[in-house]
Order: C-alpha cells, then structure tokens, then sequence
C-alpha cells in the first residue's frame, strides 16, 4: 500500500468512526459582559454583537468567529458549505501536554467546527464567490492536513466553476502536532492559487485579520491578488521576540500591526469591518466588468 492510500484509509476509517461535532446550541460568549482588548472598557455582548464585535468606545475590532464572519459576508439562504465531515487524524500520535487527539475532540466539542476552517461557497451582494474563513478559537486557528485539504479543494472549485475567491485568515501558523504534514500545506494550497490566479486569470482576495501569522502568512495569506486586512490587525510571519533574538537588534513598537505593514507596501487596504462586505461587492463588480482574457485549452 502507497503512503497516499495509507493517508485515505486511515481518514476513510475516521470519517466512519468518528461522529460529526454539532454546533453549539447557546452562544460561546461566557457571561453577560467582556472586555476590549485594547480599551479594557466593559462591554455589553449581546449589544457587541449586534455591532459586529467592534468596540463602541475606542473601535477595535475584536476576535470574531468563522460562523460570525461568513453571516456577515454572505448574503441569507445562499450559503452552502463544503467538505464539512473531513477530519483530521493524529498519525504522529504526538503528545505534549495533552494527546492531540484529546485536543482536537476538546476543541470540536468547544466550538462546534470538525476543524480550523470553514469553506462554501455563497453570494456577496448577488455575486457568486467561493468563501474560506479560518477560525482562531480552533487551536488557534492552526493549519493541518485538513485544513490545507479543505481550502485546496475550495481553490479547485473556484477554478472550475470560474469563481473569485476569498479567504479571511486568522491563524497561529502551522500546526506543530502533524509535524512535516502541516507544513506541507503552504507548497499544497500556493500550487493550485497559482493555476487559479496565473493561469485561468481568476481573483483572489486574501483578508487578514486578528492575527494572522507563522505559515499563513508564509503562503497563502500574503498571495492574494488584492490583500486587505482590518484595523491594527497582528500580521506577522515570526514574533517580535523572536526577531529580536535573531536579528539581536530591537523593532519598533507597532512593526508588525496592519497600518505599518500598509505603509510599507505589503498590504492594498486597510477596511473596517463594518464597510467590508461594500467594498467587496464593488471591487467583484470591477472585476467583471474587466474583459476576460483566459482562453480555455
């Protein structure tokens, strides 16, 4: 038996086994009230929510779920999601101080996702798209085997249906459970943007969000055809300690936030929240009204 085939019956046997996680029934927010991360003022969820987890007294954009970020992309009754039952597997069998797959059963019952990333595809102001949004209450938004899986296969579709593509990340970087595997991943996911991007001519929007960092930002995170990302979002590849360590010279405060990172030319847009579903819906209106110049072989 081949190592690929290895790969597909240890997931075939875990799709069999293993039963889908349901999403919570209550709302994951713990408690009537919380606090912004850069004010400390006190504020009140239900009314958070309704504003779009934006802070109404300094305005910042706190952590939003992928549930939260495909409702406020997608237009109602239009989603339909993709590759929902694929699972990981720990074929490492790593422990550190829990067995992942300890860890991956904690985190699905939290959250109510099987992994990472959520993938469908949908319409954003009558325009159809194909949608991926990683979640960061997921092991930290972590990229494995499934997820690389899950956005390759979104990517595909998107090809062969001629759809624009969007991904918000919001990810720690690799997940050091799979090891080698999940880093695999970037190569994966870059190969089938470039067929995407380069050679069907089709558009990609990469959306960056709180944080985004380690081998998102290493691949498919900074590829994007337009990058945007939101207010003070984190961005980075290492962090600053790190840099600092290495490069035994201290950054400046700021360096790696999403304003510094416009200002030196790594980014297109910087959009609030609130205005983001606008102006993707014109620059999508842009983009078809642009002549077509892929010529099908």
């Amino acid at each position: 038996m081949s190592l690929v085939d290895w790969f597909e019956e240890k997931r075939r046997l875990k799709l069999l086994t293993t039963p889908k996680p349901k999403y919570p029934e209550s709302d994951p927010s713990e408690g009537l009230w919380t606090q912004c991360d850069n004010c400390e003022s006190m504020l009140y969820v239900r009314f958070l929510k309704q504003n779009q987890r934006i802070c109404e007294e300094c305005g910042y954009h706190l952590e939003m779920s992928s549930t939260e970020r495909i409702e406020l992309l997608i237009d109602n009754g239009t989603w339909e999601p993709m590759d929902e039952n694929m699972l990981p597997c720990d074929v490492l069998g790593f422990i550190d101080e829990q067995a992942y797959k300890d860890r991956i059963e904690e985190n699905q019952i939290r959250t109510g996702l099987t992994d990472a990333v959520q993938t469908g595809t949908g319409e954003l102001n009558g325009t159809p798209i194909a949608l991926g949004v990683m979640d960061f209450q997921f092991m930290g938004g972590s990229m494995g085997s499934v997820v690389g899986e899950k956005l390759t296969r979104l990517i595909e579709h998107a090809t062969r249906n001629r759809l624009p593509l969007v991904i918000v990340c919001a990810s720690g970087g690799a997940r050091m459970q799979e090891g080698t595997l999940s880093l695999m991943q970037m190569a994966k996911i870059a190969s089938v943007l470039q067929i995407h991007q380069v050679q069907h001519k089709l558009m990609y929007i990469s959306i960056l969000t709180y944080p985004t960092t380690g081998g998102v930002t290493a691949s498919f995170g900074m590829l994007g055809d337009i990058i945007i990302a939101e207010p003070k979002a984190y961005i980075a590849f290492a962090g600053k300690r790190v840099i600092e360590q290495t490069l035994r010279q201290e950054i400046p405060d700021g360096f790696q936030v999403a304003e510094s990172l416009l200002e030196h030319g790594l980014l297109d847009l910087i959009v609030p929240r609130a205005i983001l579903k606008g102006v993707l819906g014109e620059l999508f209106e842009l983009y078809q009204s642009a002549p077509c110049t892929y010529k099908p072989q």
